[in-house]
């Protein structure tokens, strides 16, 4: 099984998983740059957090690499285009931290309005300040939350329980869903005008970086007070620090900083300002739920399977209606490679029924991903398989349809003198091959499977069978297809064992058999 390399501490609820399902840990804390180039080297999967850096010299060296995977939401310390050009797929766990994010930020928020750390500090040092620090009140202030993703909308939630009027910035989000938050969506310079205090939820980007800098800051209603909770970088420190040395803002509290770790901010001597060492995703709960999380995207990708959490895989996000599909299609494109002993130079998928109306990208993937891991001498996966398909010069076209004449949903690939149909049936979803070269069929894939084609007449298939027995070769499942002109007849063959190349081709020599294909499906059947 695989070498996982784990570079910083991770929950053991989750390396245990990876254990248990064969994979060696290896974990290696605290390593230097040149320390993780050469740990690296020979791991399939690695496992950071946000101090590790994955620049392109480590994935470069990370030959065979197969998986980064960041126990967290953010990804700047990972090289994900490095990655990609790689064939590396990158993970994250994008839901493990956002309410301990959002709790935290709401912690700052009561912090920050009413002076807790700073009077905190004045009191064990012997002063009673009580008149120093008055604070304000939350109720019927304005909170600008600047981002409405998953943790803007849970501080959100709660900042109403304080009675506070929202408004919010994020051109991503419909003004009616905005509207279902209780939210008032505006431009950035008007939420800074408008708001009393500002919580920021939105990921480190070029477009983020420095999004709050001295001209916008200047525009900021005065005695505005700040949270971020998100990543170092978006605010400008120094020139928030001038802003609050010059009394036009009220003060703010940090838990991100532009370079991390830090002990030395110029905001540090500023009382109006409270900081904590990026606690946001720190606690058990989020820290479990990261480790659990980023452990099975790993397993998964590992496995080849589909990976909810992969950031650089250029499809949309897979309803629950097409999830199911993607193991079908993957069979589909492996069944076509082995019927094809050369393939087209364009390859047709057609998506029919129910599931053309949904978004295939993916599906499509899938199925070139299970074509290509027959063919190629390379590993495939979902984010280098568009790549390897035109290293092999091929091409794929999709069309969609939601009629589909004898199956609810069917999948069909075509291309030179092959085709090949599949669909899921019953409450299971089990999958079934109901076509191959255009003959009707209705089996099971399995993980070894003999394509006979011969001439429809009587004595040819047990002649088949009789061939395939004295190889001692078991026959676990059969089907007859017609052709739909009734020329010709087709056998496909579920076999216990992979067909020996002799026996294929005593297959081939039989009275009545014209041609005779063996389908590896081992790799996709379990």
């Amino acid at each position: 099984m695989a070498r996982i390399l784990v570079t910083e501490t991770i929950a053991s609820a989750g390396l245990n998983r990876l254990r248990a399902a064969g994979h060696e840990i290896d974990e290696q804390l605290d390593l230097d740059p040149s320390g993780l180039l050469e740990a690296v080297r020979g791991a399939q999967a690695l496992i950071i957090r946000s101090a590790t850096t994955v620049s392109a010299d480590v994935i470069a060296a990370g030959v065979g690499l197969v998986v980064v995977g960041r126990a967290g939401i953010g990804l700047d310390n990972v090289d994900v285009d490095a990655a990609t050009r790689h064939g590396v797929m990158v993970v994250n766990a994008p839901q493990s931290n956002t309410l301990s994010a959002a709790e935290h930020t709401m912690a700052l928020l009561l912090a920050q309005a009413r002076n807790v750390p700073q009077a905190h500090a004045a009191l064990v040092e012997g002063r009673w300040e009580r008149s120093k620090w008055t604070g304000v009140e939350l109720a019927d202030k304005t909170l600008g939350i600047i981002g409405l993703g998953r943790i803007g909308k849970l501080v959100a939630q709660r900042a109403l329980a304080f009675g506070m009027k929202l408004v919010g910035y994020d051109p991503f989000v419909a003004p009616e869903r905005a509207k279902q938050l209780s939210v008032e969506l505006l431009e950035l310079d008007e939420l800074l005008a408008a708001s009393d205090f500002i919580t920021i939820h939105v990921a480190k980007t070029p477009e983020t970086v420095g999004l709050l800098n001295a001209e916008r800051l200047a525009k900021a209603k005065p005695g505005l007070r700040i949270v971020n909770v998100a990543r170092g970088g978006i605010i400008v420190e120094s020139d928030l620090a001038d802003a609050i040395r010059s009394g036009h803002l009220g003060g703010a509290a940090l838990d991100v900083f532009d370079k991390e770790p830090t002990t030395t901010s110029p905001l540090f001597d500023l009382p109006q300002v409270v900081v904590t060492p990026h606690l946001g995703a720190s606690t058990r709960e989020a820290q479990d739920k990261a480790g659990e999380t980023i452990a099975e995207q790993v397993e998964l990708a590992l496995a080849g399977d589909f990976v909810p959490f992969a950031v650089n895989v250029a499809a949309a996000e897979v309803t629950e209606t097409v999830r199911p599909f993607l193991s079908l299609a993957e069979k589909l494109g492996a069944l076509f490679a082995g019927l094809s002993p050369r393939l087209p130079a364009e390859i047709e998928i057609e998506f029919a029924g129910e599931i053309g109306g949904y978004d295939n990208r993916l599906t499509e993937l899938s199925l070139v991903k299970g074509l290509l891991t027959v063919i190629s001498d390379r590993p495939v996966s979902y984010v280098n398989a568009g790549d390897v398909a035109k290293e092999h010069g091929m091409k794929f076209r999709s069309t969609t349809t939601t009629t589909s004449v004898d199956y609810v949903n069917t999948i069909t690939v075509r291309g030179g003198d092959h085709s090949a149909a599949g669909t899921l049936t019953g409450k299971a979803g089990d999958a079934r091959i109901v076509m191959v070269d255009d003959h009707t069929v209705d089996l099971p894939p399995a993980a070894h499977m003999l394509v006979v084609r011969n001439d429809d007449r009587p004595g040819v298939i047990g002649r088949v069978g009789t061939i395939l027995g004295e190889a001692e070769v078991n026959i676990t499942d059969m089907n007859v297809g017609r052709s739909r002109d009734d020329v010709g007849a087709l056998m496909v063959i579920a076999t216990g064992q992979p067909v020996p190349a002799d026996v294929a081709q005593r297959l081939v020599d039989a009275d009545g058999v014209t041609e005779c294909s063996t389908i590896d499906l081992s790799k996709f059947v379990g």
